[in-house]
């Protein structure tokens, strides 16, 4: 090594001294101490201008930067070198100059001088140093300088020197494309050398062209193509070749040159395609497979078939190879493959899925990478008709699956039978096999959505609560499935006790109530279950005390040990429940009705993001729970999300649906004291004890304020002085004609109170940038002043067609916030079109706080993301 970079009239020991002096370093102190000692002395030979020992200083500044040291100092150096005369110091300078600068230092501006020199110096050796060198750090400006010396040694003589001046070339457009043009004949002169070197580096260079600019595109093309067919034949035909041969064929590297210069070529041209057809299934079916040099021509053969016009036989053969190659030993091979399979899916689904079963087998490997690969693949290539046989398969292979890999697995296998399940029976028989399986790992969408379905499904309430019973005597362990088995049995515990109905594919089962309320208490009683599982079992007992009288005072033993817990949320509900079933049996029947059936349409909608729930989350109260984390109460009507993180803004419509769940007629005042809190507040009250939503927070006020403007309240309440006995009396107005409603709880009685419309306001342009433009419309609901219908209507000023449009909105905590769902995700170009979402913003500080907004839109544009942010504070008065 030192005899390669050493001046031959000069002493090399210094330089290998350092290094054996760095090596022997056994600290890293040891080491800067050696470095600085060595940089002190470079810096004074340089300060003495040593011309003798320049170029040795300049070898062990080398060997110092490669350590990580700063060496900016030595920088002139390397020019000073380079402006010498002879070969060696000229060598060590271009090498200190390739590795101690690059192109955005300043100092590089001053060599420019000396690389037109040395390009058109006599000495081919010198002329060969300045191209690599500028191949390797040319910027803008030296390209624009030196591109004339490079072009006209695209024709020299010595190959060697062509060779460097193509790589040289490539560089050089890279830096400014501008100067594509003058290389185009040259580089396609190169396409007919016969020194290989040559022949590789300019179909590189012609590559690059292409890519840069349309105009050579079109001129290669219609100019070469011919000729690189050729080329390829006489390649892939070519008698064995010592000095190019590699694993029995002939030099590989241009093979695939070639073939990436084809792809190009060929890519949207039918005519080019065609007359590389024949050479292309050549190569596909000659090239032996059993080497790495084999398998890399084949691979870039399959690329090129499947880039270029359309020839159905050709991407068959093309995805044969590929299926070949996911039987093959190699990891790096069978992951290319699945790689490669996963783009061929779009030209060709049929020809990859004779491949299923190698595919599958993939999903078994040991390697993760490849597991994960083929697990895409898998979830690509199913449709309606493979879906039962696939997700058998996944399913049989999650029992033995790597505990590392079951997340992965679980989520796809979810995913697949949510899309393409063809019945509800079939999908409720896989999510319980997967729920059974590797219900640790089920994220708490998919069983919501399992929850929702089965409530849909009222002739399959009797077989689902069976199998679930069935599976949690074996599975006890998973605690999503034990959370969906708690639910079912709460909801449908009588029909399995019963055994209604019973379908033909079953086998009868016998339960009794006290078996069913045994689920329930081994699941409240398990130390690994978490505050959601507990929470639901206490709901499930709740509701087994009505369906059940006869393990009415078990229930009540079970549900009593809580009233001391810790956790406020179960200790709020235990002393509630208790309640209920001790004093108030009169009403427990309604007040534990079985649930209504479940908005399946809505639920979808939701978790596709047509409901942009999380938007509104800021107006939600927040809850402590004991791990720290704060959660939003959940809406009304959200009946699953008892622990979920993803909750949505409280909805208006929580008496609508108290009316439907107990028969009750909840019409709460649309104004309020200024002392009381929001109108939602009374309906909360109930809903804490139906457990109908996510834990409630302490309140700062002890008063629950539900009555008119014009009424009093005798006593205020505190929920904390008396969970078990909550009364709140008050005054009706005289001209309330409708009897007070049923005494839930010890009395609770409201009167409704109507108002007129508000004035009409006018529209407004609350947002508008370069590219949208956003106007609100304002309209009142009768008799409720504190809730505005605002219609908001998105227009693009932009010549794009904007994807995936989604409105996000977030409100103080003042405000509260509903939003529809959008008109559609697809906003036209220049105003042909726009989108409309309505939504409802309920002001708790009516005439007191004007409406403040917060928004984010998002779309596509052509593919890409993009997204706009902005407040809105122009509302008009009195919203």
């Amino acid at each position: 090594m030192q005899s390669s970079i050493m001046n031959p009239f000069s002493s090399g020991t210094r330089l290998r001294d350092m290094i054996r002096a760095i090596r022997a370093c056994k600290t890293a102190a040891e080491e800067r101490a050696v470095v600085r000692k060595e940089c002190a002395a470079i810096r004074a030979s340089i300060n003495e201008n040593d011309q003798d020992y320049r170029h040795r200083d300049l070898a062990k500044l080398m060997f110092i930067h490669m350590l990580g040291y700063p060496t900016h100092f030595g920088q002139m150096e390397c020019l000073k070198l380079i402006a010498s005369p002879g070969f060696p110091e000229k060598r060590i300078g271009y090498l200190g100059l390739m590795l101690l600068l690059d192109e955005r230092q300043e100092v590089l501006m001053l060599v420019t001088n000396s690389l037109k020199q040395d390009l058109n110096h006599i000495n081919q050796y010198i002329v060969g140093l300045a191209l690599c060198a500028l191949g390797n750090i040319c910027s803008a400006e030296m390209a624009r300088d030196l591109a004339p010396e490079v072009e006209r040694l695209l024709q020299f003589r010595d190959p060697n020197i062509r060779k460097k001046a193509a790589l040289c070339s490539i560089r050089i457009i890279k830096k400014v494309p501008d100067l594509a043009e003058n290389f185009i004949n040259p580089a396609i002169a190169l396409l007919r050398e016969k020194h290989h070197g040559v022949l590789i580096t300019g179909v590189q260079l012609c590559t690059d062209l292409c890519k840069i600019s349309t105009e050579a595109l079109e001129l290669i093309r219609k100019k070469c193509t011919d000729g690189l067919v050729r080329t390829l034949r006489d390649l892939a035909n070519s008698p064995y070749s010592p000095e190019y041969d590699i694993a029995g064929i002939t030099d590989p590297f241009l093979h695939i040159r070639l073939l990436k210069l084809l792809r190009v070529l060929g890519e949207g041209d039918a005519d080019a395609s065609d007359s590389m057809n024949d050479i292309l299934a050549q190569v596909a079916t000659k090239t032996e497979s059993n080497k790495v040099a084999g398998n890399a021509i084949l691979y870039e053969c399959v690329q090129t078939i499947m880039r270029i016009e359309d020839n159905g036989g050709l991407r068959v053969l093309a995805i044969n190879i590929l299926g070949r190659f996911l039987s093959n030993r190699d990891n790096n091979i069978r992951y290319v493959a699945l790689n490669m399979l996963m783009k061929a899916v779009t030209f060709d689904a049929q020809a990859v899925q004779r491949h299923r079963a190698t595919i599958l087998e993939c999903v078994k490997d040991a390697d993760a990478s490849i597991r994960k690969r083929a697990l895409e693949l898998v979830y690509v290539l199913l449709n309606e008709t493979n879906v039962k046989p696939l997700a058998k398969e996944l399913i049989d292979y999650l029992k033995v699956s790597d505990h590392d890999f079951k997340g992965d697995l679980t989520a796809k296998i979810c995913s697949i039978v949510a899309k393409f399940s063809p019945e509800k029976i079939w999908y409720i028989d896989q999510m319980l096999k997967v729920i059974s399986e590797a219900g640790n790992f089920v994220k708490d969408e998919v069983w919501h959505a399992l929850i929702v379905v089965i409530s849909n499904a009222s002739e399959l309430h009797g077989y689902t609560v069976r199998a679930l019973y069935r599976a949690f005597q074996i599975s006890a362990e998973q605690e999503i499935l034990v959370r969906v088995t708690v639910w079912c049995i709460g909801e449908y515990g009588d029909m399995l006790v019963n055994n209604i109905g019973m379908l033909d594919i079953e086998d009868s089962i016998t339960v009794t109530e006290s078996d069913a309320v045994d689920v329930v208490e081994i699941a409240i009683k398990r130390h690994a279950s978490d505050l959601t599982t507990k929470a639901m079992a206490l709901v499930a007992l709740l509701k087994l005390s009505s369906r059940f009288p006869s393990c009415s005072e078990r229930i009540r033993e079970i549900i009593v040990p809580f009233k001391g817990n810790f956790v406020l949320e179960l200790q709020q509900r235990s002393i509630e429940f208790n309640s209920i079933v001790a004093k108030h049996q009169n009403i427990r029947s309604t007040l534990v009705e079985r649930m209504p059936v479940l908005d399946e349409a809505t639920f979808v909608g939701r978790r596709a993001g047509s409901l942009p729930g999380a938007a509104s989350t800021t107006t939600a109260t927040s809850v402590s729970l004991p791990n720290g984390v704060a959660k939003p109460v959940a809406p009304l009507v959200d009946l699953l999300d008892l622990g979920s993180d993803d909750a949505p803004a409280p909805s208006s419509s929580g008496g609508d649906f108290l009316h439907d769940l107990l028969g009750v007629d909840l019409s709460l005042p649309s104004q309020q004291s200024g002392a009381g809190q929001s109108s939602n507040s009374g309906t909360d009250v109930l809903l804490d004890l139906l457990s109908i939503g996510s834990p409630s927070a302490p309140s700062s006020s002890s008063t629950v304020n539900v009555l008119p403007s014009n009424a009093s309240i005798e006593a205020p309440v505190s929920p904390l002085d008396d969970l078990s006995s909550l009364s709140i009396s008050s005054r009706t107005m005289s001209n309330a004609g409708a009897a007070p409603m049923m005494d839930l709880l010890d009395g609770f009685s409201l009167s409704p109170q109507t108002e007129n419309n508000g004035p009409v306001h006018p529209s407004i342009t609350a947002f508008e940038s370069s590219h949208v433009r956003l106007t609100f419309d304002f309209s009142k609901e009768p008799g409720n002043p504190q809730t505005t219908i605002v219609q908001a209507t998105f227009m693009n000023l932009s010549s794009e067609t904007y994807t995936d449009f989604v409105f996000q909105a977030a409100v103080p905590k003042f405000l509260q916030l509903h939003l529809d769902p959008a008109s559609s995700n697809t906003l036209p170009a220049a105003g042909n079109g726009s989108i409309t979402q309505n939504f409802k913003v309920t002001n708790s500080q009516h005439g007191k706080k004007s409406l403040i907004m917060r928004i984010r839109i998002a779309y596509k544009i052509n593919g890409k993301d993009s997204l706009e942010e902005g407040q809105i504070s122009n509302f008009p008065h009195g919203l």
